[in-house]
């Protein structure tokens, strides 16, 4: 039996950062708290400190960034790869199940601890291929950026004397390859019953669970979008709203797991966002405890932008000559040989890494848009995103996002076919979602891209191979391909060139016909726009167009025709190759052949095919007072103040019409719900709340009505929740909302979320109130300052129990804070509707003649989520304040408690009490 490993730590302090002090805890057992100048002094007299987030740990000392230092993060990120903490001691001591600390002494006694625990998790691993591989990159380390603790993981690995292999650094070594398997048989139609579900869904919970019946009694409405479909066109459609605390997760989860097994095919799980999904995805646990089993069962599907290209690592680790990237790229390696799905934007991948070491580096590591070369590439058969698709086809329950939903949709089935049965949790976010997917902007930005996509780099760092790149071996010396590929490539120098941008903010645009059209759009917004700062963008309806503007469109889709066609013809001579003689084809060249064909159709043909239909028509005046199915307008993105983009935007009026057409009438069953699928308007019936859902979610355009069910929330609000309006904030000051914030985050002591409708109002406030709340131990974090993804930060804010958070709507939909980690909610204002070209469309003609009622829906919908963050659990206590006194009551409406207006003072001081249990 091998001798256990010998642990070492390194001889330095731990350092923990508290309210304007640093808690030193020495070798020896000394406590020091240190206060201004003699934090960097006493810091100067002792070895490099352990501690935890080195660039947050020197902000909020205030002093220059850490040259040296053991960050047990570093450590965290090599030990256990692909495991999540927020990054922070209490964190981390809660990831390794250690008791979370609560003074700063007591976290900087436990930071020894965490590191050893941290290096105990890799001594387990020494006699395996995974610790000899870490022990090569610890060595590798060491040698090369001197790696405080290459020592320790080397120690613990039993390995001192390790050399140093760059072949550490090269994960594709170990991962698997995916095989081709046989098409799945057809799906049989099967349904659930509603004895059935409940009869699952009691399994799920097991021996001895809560008992929760109208869990079960939304279980058994769920089980309704599973049966048989009767009629094409006609899918088995259940809207249902289920009240915060009902367990809805679970809850349609056991019918969706009974089908998908009844009859051989995978029901698709739809979330609004990455945070939800990995929500959904733990509560999977519920029903698939063994890890292996959930892998093989369930699968998380989303867009390439998310997972982990390895040619871009491996490109990247090619130019790894600056010190500061070998850390990242060692620990991106190490993530890649253990993660479950690949995907590193809101997956298992720390978010916290891109604070660390910057988003720039960790950014080129991502699949970007329209690079991918598929077949081409030498890690085809390991990539995530290939593994994930084959898995897909064959897994129980696929974990999906709206957005990648509703585009594959909107490419006719995408690369994972067309789902017969889906489920819409967040249903509320359906039309905004569909919204997104159904929409075409023809733009400087989307035009470059394209540009990008057929030229290839020229210029800077991109590693955009362009068109010729990807299909040269295919096209050999072929003239049916070469012709129309250099026709191609020739007419895409129509499209903006490199430093379109400084052209278009200089009002110099014209050097194409694509730029050409950018500036008039441009001069038509500047304009027609109504005066304002203009810091995020500028819009101008179409109608009537400035001089030189149709001119301006009919060239450019001359130049677009002159690319679209050759493109085409591109097309046809690929797919002549394949039908022509396939017996001579190898099966990874028909493959090729067909991706090629694919990505032009998606990539170049279908949005060619958009911008040349918008351009076509910018002549075509509208009849005054017609119902339009589709909006346009101009528009000129501005970034603090400066021209970024311009260009020419379409939406569907109603964007549920394809919705409904196109994924909800094709499929067999779907499960809409949400808490807050109706709109609880001041004396509305329940009739007509319902039908404001059936629009919400396109319900109203299928063929078969939808059948209704609705679960009240177990929560008893009234005692559990207090609602306030603040009369004496005024709104339009920054510094007074500011102010009030700070002093109601103050009175619960942290625990605040705090929402804004505008990111500059945001940051403006969080500079201020930062430093008088961090005075008072209560830490700050905020969404687009903090260089953390969303689903971090809320990691950190559930981790940190008296910290607050400031966020804009994406913290507002499905943040999961149950406890006293969010105990008050603050919004800085009334969440209106942003009045813009198509808000007015919309507000004309889908509000049934009643415009304000429109904007108040939407409003009204948004107070209502927002509360829903506050209570999660039945012991939860929270306080819901709006700092808008001119807020008119029929917003507060929907609201489950009555929302008293009272002064600042008084909310302050009730919240305090509510909150003691005075």
């Amino acid at each position: 039996m091998p001798a256990p490993p010998r642990l070492l730590l390194p001889d330095s302090p731990a350092l923990v950062a508290g309210p304007g002090r640093a808690t030193l805890l020495t070798p020896d057992g000394e406590l020091l708290v240190l206060e201004g100048a003699e934090i960097a002094n006493t810091l100067a007299l002792h070895p490099p400190p352990i501690l935890v987030h080195a660039p947050a740990t020197a902000r909020r000392l205030d002093i220059p960034p850490f040259l040296d230092s053991y960050d047990l993060l570093e450590l965290f990120a090599f030990a256990l790869p692909a495991r999540l903490a927020a990054p922070t001691p209490r964190g981390l001591a809660a990831a390794l199940g250690l008791t979370p600390p609560h003074e700063d002494a007591d976290a900087a006694a436990l930071l020894p601890e965490i590191a050893t625990r941290l290096l105990r998790a890799l001594a387990e691993t020494r006699a395996t291929a995974a610790g000899a591989d870490a022990a090569a990159m610890a060595a590798q380390l060491g040698a090369t950026i001197r790696w405080g603790w290459a020592d320790s993981v080397l120690a613990a690995l039993g390995a001192p004397d390790a050399k140093p292999d760059r072949n550490a650094f090269r994960p594709w070594r170990r991962l698997p390859e995916w095989e081709d398997d046989a098409p799945p048989p057809p799906p049989a139609s099967f349904g659930v019953s509603a004895t059935e579900a409940r009869q699952r869904l009691a399994e799920i919970l097991g021996e001895g669970a809560e008992q929760r019946p109208s869990q079960a009694d939304y279980a058994s409405a769920a089980a309704m979008a599973f049966a048989p479909r009767e009629a094409e066109g006609e899918p088995r459609l259940v809207l249902a709203e289920a009240g915060t605390g009902t367990g809805k997760t679970l809850g349609y989860i056991a019918p969706a797991s009974l089908w998908a097994e009844r009859n051989g095919a995978p029901v698709w799980l739809s979330t609004y966002t990455r945070n939800l999904q990995r929500q959904l995805d733990q509560e999977l646990a519920r029903l698939y405890p063994d890890p292996e089993e959930r892998r093989a069962r369930v699968v998380l599907r989303k867009g390439r932008e998310n997972y982990l290209c390895l040619l871009n690592l491996e490109e990247v680790q090619g130019q790894m000559t600056l010190k500061e990237s070998v850390l990242p790229l060692a620990l991106a390696s190490r993530w890649a040989t253990h993660t479950r799905e690949g995907d590193i934007l809101g997956g298992d991948f720390p978010g916290w890494m891109m604070e660390l070491f910057g988003p720039a580096l960790i950014g080129q590591l991502a699949d970007r848009r329209g690079e991918c070369i598929r077949s081409a590439c030498t890690h085809y058969k390991k990539c995530f995103v290939e593994h994930s698709i084959r898995r897909a086809r064959h897994a129980r329950l696929v974990v999906a996002n709206h957005a990648l939903v509703m585009v594959q949709a909107a490419l006719g089935g995408g690369e994972d076919g067309k789902p017969l049965r889906y489920v819409f949790d967040e249903g509320h976010h359906i039309f905004d979602a569909a919204d997104g997917a159904f929409s075409a902007a023809i733009t400087g930005f989307e035009t470059a891209e394209l540009r990008r996509w057929l030229l290839g780099a020229e210029g800077g760092r991109s590693r955009a191979k362009g068109l010729s790149r990807r299909i040269e071996d295919l096209a050999g010396e072929a003239d049916e391909l070469l012709g129309p590929m250099q026709a191609a490539l020739h007419a895409a120098q129509g499209l903006p060139g490199p430093g379109w941008q400084s052209r278009l903010a200089e009002g110099t645009g014209g050097a194409n016909p694509t730029e050409a059209f950018l500036a008039a759009a441009r001069a038509q917004v500047l304009a027609r726009a109504p005066e304002d700062d203009g810091q995020y963008g500028l819009e101008a309806d179409i109608h009537p167009l400035n001089p030189g503007v149709e001119e301006a469109a009919q060239e450019l889709n001359r130049a677009l025709s002159a690319l679209e066609d050759p493109l085409k013809d591109l097309c046809r001579a690929l797919q002549a190759r394949i039908d022509q003689a396939p017996e001579e084809l190898e099966a990874s060249d028909r493959i090729r052949l067909e991706t090629a064909i694919r990505g032009l159709e998606r990539r170049a043909l279908m949005p060619l095919a958009a911008w040349r239909g918008m351009v076509k028509e910018i002549g075509n005046e509208p009849e005054p007072g017609t119902r339009p199915r589709l909006v346009d307008w101009f528009e000129l993105t501005r970034r603090e103040a400066r021209d970024v983009d311009a260009g020419m935007r379409r939406h569907w009026l109603d964007p549920t019409i394809p919705f409904a057409t196109q994924l909800a009438g094709p499929a067999h069953g779907l499960l809409i719900t949400s808490a807050t699928l109706r709109d609880r308007a001041p004396n509305a019936d329940e009739d007509a709340a319902w039908r404001a859902a059936e629009a919400r979610t396109g319900a109203q355009h299928m063929a078969m009505p939808a059948i209704r069910a609705a679960v009240p929330s177990p929560f008893d609000y009234p005692a559990q929740t207090r609602a306030f309006v603040v009369t004496d904030v005024d709104k339009s000051r920054t510094e007074q909302v500011g102010n009030a914030m700070k002093a109601l985050f103050q009175a619960s002591g942290g625990g605040g979320l705090g929402l804004f409708t505008a990111i500059r109002r945001l940051r403006e406030v969080a500079r201020q109130i930062a430093p008088p709340l961090q005075a008072e131990g209560i830490p700050l974090y905020a969404q687009h300052m903090d260089a953390m993804d969303n689903s971090t930060l809320v990691d950190v804010f559930r981790a940190e129990e008296d910290s607050c958070l400031l966020g804009t709507d994406a913290m507002r939909d499905g943040v999961d804070v149950p406890g006293r980690s969010l105990r008050l909610l603050v919004y800085e204002r009334v969440p209106w509707p942003r009045p813009t070209i198509l808000h007015r469309e919309r507000r004309i003609h889908l509000s049934g003649g009643n415009p304000k009622g429109y904007d108040d829906a939407e409003a009204r919908h948004r107070l209502r989520q927002g509360f829903g963050r506050l209570i999660r659990r039945t012991d939860d206590k929270g306080v819901f304040v709006l700092l808008d006194p001119r807020a008119p009551s029929r917003l507060l409406a929907g609201l489950p408690v009555p929302a008293r207006r009272v002064t600042l003072k008084e909310a302050v001081a009730e919240t305090e009490a509510f909150l003691r249990g005075e």
